[in-house]
């Protein structure tokens, strides 16, 4: 089967589906899109696929066709049905387990299976997933952060986000888009983003921009810190109130402590969280415990 407007639309129109804003539904309906999208993922023969908001199964059809063996998580119980008409010859050969659940809620482990029952793909890894996702605009950044703190078995990311999101995520220390999460991301991964999608190839057509992006996991961390938690911690406070300097911004979490934790980490006192790179997020950090 092939997804085009017309077919997504006339499967819509079928099981009487009506894209629901709430969860930001806007199906993949290019299979040229869905076909590039598999191929900057690096998908291939025997190499294991968690796609997060699979919609109609645009996506889905071009990772099978690529060879992966997908697990495919829908939140719509709606949706299923329309999912299992598309994708009845994929399931039954035992490419494609569709289940219906959260992202945000589901236990990752159980629904990657057991690592024992791994068999070897062609890169020699034997335990290693990909995520390959059309990600809901709204659920997109805490989707990422979940899987990448809870599920290590998840190595190599491709998602498609909004635009802004995409930026925020790869952005370095200086730029208009750097934030809390940037740092998060850099800590576990190098980001990048890799493409752009025209809203012409979903349905119905978004009113925003997307992006591809790709995450690679770091094989260790790129900083030593004694906990992650102090240091998302003090991100996160630091970028609370982004316009102030850091002697400001940090003063509630710190108190009368703040400027000489600034020294000794070698921050300037009239920084703002903005400038700051992954080593003197972790500086701090280190000070701090």
């Amino acid at each position: 089967m092939v997804l085009t407007p017309a077919t997504v639309q006339a499967l819509l129109d079928e099981h009487r589906i009506h894209p629901k804003k709430s969860l930001g539904q806007h199906f993949l309906a290019d299979p040229n899109t869905a076909r590039r999208i598999a191929r900057l993922a690096e998908v291939g023969p025997g190499d294991r696929v968690l796609e997060i908001g699979p919609g109609v199964g645009s996506l889905t059809l071009a990772l099978v066709e690529a060879g992966a063996r997908v697990v495919a998580l829908e939140i719509d119980r709606h949706l299923v049905p329309v999912l299992a008409n598309v994708l009845t010859d994929a399931a039954e050969a035992g490419a494609v387990e569709l289940v219906q659940g959260d992202a945000l809620r589901v236990d990752l482990d159980a629904l990657l299976g057991d690592p024992s029952d791994a068999g070897t793909s062609p890169t020699g890894l034997s335990d290693t997933w990909h995520c390959v996702s059309n990600l809901p605009y709204n659920v997109a950044t805490p989707v990422v952060v979940r899987l990448l703190e809870e599920c290590p078995r998840v190595m190599h990311l491709l998602l498609m986000v909004q635009r802004e999101v995409g930026e925020r995520m790869a952005a370095a220390p200086g730029t208009h888009a750097y934030g809390a999460v940037s740092v998060k991301l850099a800590y576990y991964t190098t980001a990048r983003v890799v493409g752009t999608v025209p809203a012409t190839v979903f349905v119905p057509t978004p009113n925003v921009e997307s992006v591809l992006i790709r995450l690679e996991r770091r094989a260790t961390s790129p900083v030593d810190v004694p906990s992650t938690e102090t240091m998302f911690t003090i991100v996160r406070a630091g970028f609370a109130q982004r316009r102030k300097m850091l002697r400001s911004a940090l003063r509630p979490l710190f108190g009368e402590r703040t400027e000489s934790l600034l020294t000794a980490a070698g921050v300037r006192h009239d920084a703002r969280a903005e400038t700051l790179g992954l080593d003197e997020w972790a500086a701090l950090a280190r000070e701090a415990a």
